[in-house]
């Protein structure tokens, strides 16, 4: 089973998109309690997509203990990166977008991609319904369900005051970074107008790890400071 095989199935889908819509890897009873599904049902399609490479399995202990009586760790779904677009026919839009990036001029190419991205993010700000929160803590873990609701992965991995990490596998714009880096200013901004929209800063910095969006099996760090 490939991915577009996989997304095309109705149940598979839903299973995927509960998955990607949690900030931590799930489990074959998390998904069987929300779908109102039978266990082995839920276990089913949670291995299809683990075949189809959409999602990997592990084992976790959920209780909490450890040593005599502690249980038998549960078996885990974790949401793998996404560093490629699931679509048919293949449209190439990451090559598409990357031939408008170098069609820019230089200067004020930087500001230009930035704003562009701003904007994405308000856009998708709004598909998912972001509301204001009071602190970033708030904001960032909204920010978080909202991208989830859209069927991307994110969560919210460190945060103080004015200073946070989210981490994501499957950040919207990943699959045109890993095509085109210099897009990561177009990254930048749809982190932060999702930020400004969630927080309401007038000013949001944004850096991304870039180095994480070229790697396999690692997961993007965007790292937001509020100035």
């Amino acid at each position: 089973m490939d991915e577009l095989e996989a997304v095309g199935d109705p149940g598979l889908r839903e299973a995927l998109l509960f998955a990607r819509g949690r900030p931590r890897p799930v489990t074959a009873d998390d998904l069987a309690e929300a779908q109102g599904v039978h266990r082995n049902v839920a276990r089913s399609r949670l291995e299809r997509l683990v075949e189809a490479g959409l999602l990997a399995s592990g084992y976790e202990r959920r209780t909490g203990r450890t040593g005599p009586g502690a249980g038998r760790p549960a078996k885990t779904y974790a949401v793998e990166p996404q560093l490629t677009p699931i679509e048919f026919p293949a449209r190439g839009y990451e090559s598409l977008l990357g031939l408008l990036v170098d069609g820019l001029p230089a200067s004020g190419r930087k500001k230009r991609l930035h704003g562009i991205g701003v904007t994405f993010g308000e856009e998708l700000a709004r598909a998912a319904k972001l509301r204001p929160s009071s602190s970033l803590r708030a904001a960032c873990g909204g920010v978080c369900k909202a991208v989830g609701r859209l069927g991307y992965q994110a969560s919210l991995d460190d945060v103080t005051a004015d200073r946070a990490v989210i981490t994501t596998p499957t950040c919207p714009l990943r699959p045109l970074v890993r095509a085109h880096p210099e897009a990561v200013e177009i990254d930048r901004g749809m982190w932060s107008g999702l930020v400004a929209q969630a927080s309401g800063a007038a000013a949001v910095r944004i850096e991304c790890e870039t180095h994480g969006c070229t790697d396999d099996h690692a997961s993007c760090r965007v790292l937001i400071t509020l100035v």
